[in-house]
């Protein structure tokens, strides 16, 4: 590949049709700044753009919570979190730059005067550092806070309207809602505000390298496009596999569960991605529609279809890289007689004319065996003729597999002879690695979206109708579990793929999981 090909790829100044990301100037206030997310992703992420050359001209950060820092206090903690999760370590000359850029503001998210305080405080530090009064508000708090933090940013004069300089903007963070009903009404407070412009609903999944390089997979290569329908493509699996259990996350994933937690938002937006049809222009507007398409077509599941096209399980006691780990129920902080599902996997369809009739498997678990995300669309087999004539060894059919994490690109599985006298097949897979192509790190998710958001480009964020959209879809799940009350789910041994329930699932259309 030509140098300025491969950097086109990497820069992330250019989008991936290689047009320029032009970040505004702006401060980013981080709403919950002392947080787990603000220091495993947040704080990474802007030194790591810092490093690209990608932040605008000037800007700067400032941390609000409750928590007793002043300026100082966060800056140190920056430090130790660029030093324990960025992917690049601090360098003691930038990283005078980078700290003399952020601040600290203490308050409460539901006393309107601390909203004043930052005001103040706003009006004094952007003066000083160029910026002429752009914000983006990251609410990396909860979802029970938002409303109240949204009304108090407006009365604290700290919103502009969306087609005013200086502009503002915020990026809510998952979970949006617990379903549909909850959905609408934080969509609503956040609308009551914030033009649905300026509002950025992120998904960190559509940040990452391999889910941007789908779109461009699909309609910059001609060989995958004829292909990509009911008339070639067999079935398409959809995994989301993490290896560690529910950890300190109780609280919140005894209320939502991996129906909630990852199917609603992070699977269903890459089934979108994998079932669109071409957009016309690459416009945030354009991309968007044709993914609620994708959500419009989504076949539901009545509920008298939901035991048979729907598997819940929770992880029993088992190992973990060679250490025994409890079960779900036995976690703490979570209830003994818990009915909290772990893993799920649907069998669904997209009732359009490009996917008539193919199976979209889609899966996701805590506790088994390894963390990888994978998109895997398997191609239909040739006929039981020439080469596949013995049905008691058919031929492995042709899979493309899109490796989301962790280690990044894709691959293509093909049919080719073994070398010698007979005539013999084996299947050999082409594969393409990010990190072995371009030779460096692959930047963060949320390096690119936070970018994206200065640069007011939302084709990667979720859009109101499209959140509600999923959750009507789910809902009808949930109903339905909720109907059937069952107290005791089916288990899986920790660290393996899951309940044999999910592989009886599968066997309906003749398929198999794939093993990542």
């Amino acid at each position: 590949m030509p140098e300025s090909a491969a950097m086109q790829v990497a820069n992330p100044l250019t989008d991936g049709v290689g047009r320029m990301l032009l970040p505004d100037p702006c401060t980013l206030v981080i709403f919950g700044g002392a947080g787990d997310l603000a220091r495993r992703k947040l704080l990474p992420a802007v030194w790591n753009l810092l490093l690209d050359g990608a932040l605008p001209s000037t800007w700067a950060v400032v941390g609000f919570a409750r928590t007793e820092h002043d300026d100082a206090s966060f800056r140190e903690l920056a430090s130790e979190s660029l030093e324990k999760y960025s992917r690049r370590p601090a360098e003691p000359a930038l990283f005078e730059e980078f700290a003399r850029r952020l601040f600290w503001v203490r308050g409460s998210f539901d006393d309107p005067s601390a909203y004043s305080t930052l005001r103040e405080r706003l009006e004094k530090i952007e003066p000083t550092l160029g910026l002429g009064g752009d914000r983006v508000y990251y609410l990396s708090i909860p979802p029970s806070s938002m409303g109240t933090c949204v009304g108090h940013l407006q009365t604290a004069g700290l919103v502009t309207p969306a087609s005013a300089r200086p502009s503002t903007r915020i990026i809510v963070e998952k979970p949006i809602g617990h379903d549909l009903e909850s959905a609408q009404a934080l969509n609503a407070e956040c609308a009551r505000v914030f033009d649905e412009r300026q509002i950025f609903r992120i998904d960190h999944y559509l940040g990452k390298e391999t889910v941007q390089n789908l779109m461009v997979m699909r309609f910059a290569n001609a060989i995958f496009e004829p292909l990509w329908n009911q008339k070639y493509v067999d079935h398409v699996q959809i995994t989301v596999a993490e290896s560690e259990g529910v950890g300190t996350r109780a609280n919140y994933y005894e209320e939502a569960g991996a129906l909630r937690d990852m199917v609603q938002n992070h699977i269903l937006q890459l089934l979108c991605l994998t079932a669109m049809e071409p957009p016309w222009s690459l416009s945030g507007e354009v991309v968007r529609d044709h993914k609620l398409a994708v959500l419009n077509c989504l076949r539901p599941i009545a509920p008298k279809d939901v035991e048979a096209s729907v598997v819940r399980a929770q992880y029993a006691a088992g190992f973990h890289a060679g250490i025994a780990v409890p079960g779900y129920r036995n976690e703490d902080r979570v209830r003994p007689d818990s009915s909290t599902e772990t893993f799920v996997a649907l069998r669904c369809f997209v009732d359009n004319w490009r996917w008539s009739g193919v199976p979209f498997l889609l899966r996701t678990g805590k506790r088994l065996p390894k963390r990888a995300s994978e998109i895997a669309v398997q191609f239909k087999a040739v006929p039981p003729i020439l080469f596949n004539v013995d049905a008691e060894a058919p031929l492995e059919p042709n899979v493309l597999a899109l490796r989301i994490q962790p280690d990044e690109g894709l691959s293509l599985r093909i049919a080719t002879k073994l070398p010698g006298p007979k005539v013999r097949i084996f299947p050999v897979k082409m594969d393409f690695r990010y990190g072995a192509t371009f030779g460096e790190q692959t930047p963060e998710a949320y390096e690119r979206l936070l970018l994206d958001v200065m640069a007011g480009d939302a084709t990667l964020f979720m859009r109101r109708d499209a959140v509600e959209a999923a959750w009507r879809w789910v809902d009808g799940i949930l109903d339905a579990w909720e109907a059937q009350g069952l107290r005791w789910l089916p288990q899986y041994a920790a660290g393996s793929w899951g309940p044999v329930e999910a592989d009886r699932l599968i066997e309906a259309d003749r398929a198999r999981w794939r093993t990542l």
